[in-house]
């Protein structure tokens, strides 16, 4: 386990795994190894477990802090320990609740509770915009005051049981908890298709729409109107100095879409021309903004300007339950200033025989922007559209207050 976890820190700490839908994908698998080999006591299985994957989880998050999807993963897998777990407890007392009534009468009631997963509980929340909790689960729960009897003589056995129900109710909180995590890989993994579904909706024809950037969510929503029969234009913003808009529109041609490159600095003299701009997000935080390729708060500024709907996809995997207040939010990072000049054509800026030492050119080269929520006109997600004054409380299903910050706790 140490070892499929430290492969996976290298690969975060090299940067080789790009994408946010690719990190979370390979971070829900690397925890759902890490809890299937994770041996848990008697008692407490439930914190155990959750305890051990903080631990994991810390070190995966401090490997890369900017690529905010890890501690999404993390967390998501947490809050699905905390349900499995309510929902075994819900489990089990029922079961204590019925222990007097005949046999048949016991198994028509256990398998009735066996029944109960806490995949269908939080569904069931999300469908009713309440989160779970262990006395709704246990209303409906018969109650009885008779005790059990037992023999005196069979102590031994009873012991036996006893070991024997813990070691089955331990067996039980991990396969249940396994089987969320692939649930939430499958999620993961057909979140672009979930979206594309909705384009339809959104975009009609002889429309021209307006992005930047590469988002591969984005190339399948517009391709995904272009099978719908829809006639529109897209206009793509090269995204300087890495031109990932370039890629994106070799793509959106090969697909047979109508596509105009400009420069970035072309948005503004644009926007009038557009109906919609539909963008990709590198995360999407607790209040509704969104921290996206750098570049895209002066593009939002523009369709505000011109009362252009300004709407960003985005899957679940990359809805953030912190705020860019958090200390524990790294908004940005720099990188390398060969993308924006070559070092050589600019060798003669580089005075180091100063006293300093220091040279006389700096080159900043952010990789991201931020867009407050104010600027947002619409979020579509695999779950739907929803408004920016929305998104705090669609994040509140998916996560748990006890897991916003991510540290194991420690042993004294």
């Amino acid at each position: 386990m140490n070892a499929l976890v430290n492969e996976f820190i290298i690969k975060l700490k090299k940067r080789k795994i790009e994408g946010s839908k690719t990190t979370a994908k390979l971070t829900a698998e690397v925890l759902r190894s890490c809890i299937s080999q994770q041996r848990l006591p008697q008692t407490h299985q439930a914190d155990a477990l959750i305890d051990a994957i903080r631990g994991i989880g810390e070190k995966l998050i401090a490997a890369n802090p900017v690529e905010l999807a890890v501690g999404n993963i993390v967390r998501r897998v947490l809050n699905i320990i905390r349900e499995e777990d309510v929902s075994l407890t819900a489990a089990a007392v029922g079961g204590w609740g019925i222990s007097a009534g005949s046999d048949d009468e016991d198994d028509v009631k256990q398998d009735d509770h066996q029944g109960l997963s806490a995949a269908a509980v939080a569904a069931a929340a999300r469908n009713t915009l309440r989160p779970p909790s262990l006395q709704t689960l246990l209303e409906d729960i018969p109650q009885s005051t008779a005790v059990p009897r037992t023999s005196s003589s069979g102590g031994d056995s009873e012991g036996k049981s006893k070991s024997a129900d813990k070691n089955s109710t331990s067996k039980k909180l991990k396969h249940n908890v396994i089987e969320a995590v692939n649930e939430l890989i499958q999620d993961i993994a057909t979140c672009h298709d979930q979206i594309a579904e909705q384009a339809v909706e959104h975009i009609h024809h002889n429309e021209v729409i307006l992005t930047l950037g590469n988002s591969r969510t984005v190339m399948e929503f517009l391709c995904a109107a272009k099978e719908k029969k829809r006639s529109f234009r897209v206009f793509v913003a090269e995204g300087a100095p890495r031109y990932q808009g370039h890629a994106l529109a070799k793509e959106l041609v090969a697909r047979g879409l109508q596509t105009t490159v400009i420069t970035d600095s072309a948005v503004f003299a644009i926007i009038s021309r557009v109906n919609m701009v539909v963008v990709g997000a590198h995360t999407v935080m607790a209040n509704g903004g969104v921290i996206a390729p750098v570049g895209m708060n002066m593009v939002a500024l523009a369709a505000q300007r011109h009362a252009v709907p300004f709407v960003v996809l985005a899957g679940t995997h990359k809805l953030c339950p912190l705020y860019p207040h958090n200390p524990e939010v790294l908004l940005n990072e720099l990188k390398s200033p060969a993308e924006l000049l070559d070092f050589g054509e600019f060798s003669d800026c580089l005075d180091f025989e100063s006293s300093s030492g220091s040279p006389l050119l700096d080159v900043v080269n952010p990789a991201f922007d931020y867009v407050p929520p104010n600027l947002v006109s619409l979020f579509i997600t695999d779950t739907g559209g929803h408004n920016a004054s929305f998104m705090y409380r669609l994040i509140a299903d998916y996560y748990s207050a006890d897991d916003i910050v991510v540290k194991q706790k420690s042993i004294s």
